[in-house]
């Protein structure tokens, strides 16, 4: 079983392996002047999709692709225009045909919104679920979220 990981818990961005800075646009804020609770789940899309699609790791083999199937967000403190944000991404579980991952924006040394989201391996053209394979569990090793146990899922011989 995978680690449980306190909802309210601090996260840390070192804790998170893999890291990609962006700015916050004028276009991000809601009439109250701070940025918009739905802007926060682009950010977080822009963290998963550099990554995963990026063929040169291996996440994604030829006619297979990814779908995000869920995203819990937790918003932690009101992030202003201008300013820039870092966000940290690490996987923390493998299910059959799914990733888990913790994803957080950090924005002058604070946590500012931290998310759990869930994507399902596809095959591309029946957008049916495929089962993770040895080579894509293996490429996911170097995100790993660091401090917490994920158990590695058991191939048949």
């Amino acid at each position: 079983m995978n680690a449980p990981i306190r909802q309210n818990a601090e996260p840390r961005l070192e804790d998170f392996p893999y890291r990609i800075a962006d700015n916050v646009r004028y276009a991000d804020l809601d009439p109250n002047q701070h940025v918009n609770n739905a802007v926060y789940a682009s950010y977080f899309e822009t963290g998963r999709v550099t990554l995963m699609k990026d063929r040169s790791r291996g996440l994604m083999p030829e006619g297979l692709s990814w779908m995000m199937v869920r995203l819990d967000m937790h918003f932690r403190e009101q992030l202003r225009w201008p300013g820039t944000i870092e966000m940290g991404l690490g996987l923390v579980k493998f299910g059959r045909t799914s990733v888990t991952f913790d994803q957080v924006v950090f924005s002058e040394g604070k946590c500012v919104a931290s998310a759990q989201s869930v994507s399902v391996l596809i095959d591309a053209v029946t957008h049916k679920p495929m089962p993770l394979t040895a080579g894509i569990v293996a490429a996911f090793q170097p995100w790993l979220r660091r401090g917490v146990e994920i158990v590695q899922p058991k191939f048949r011989a």
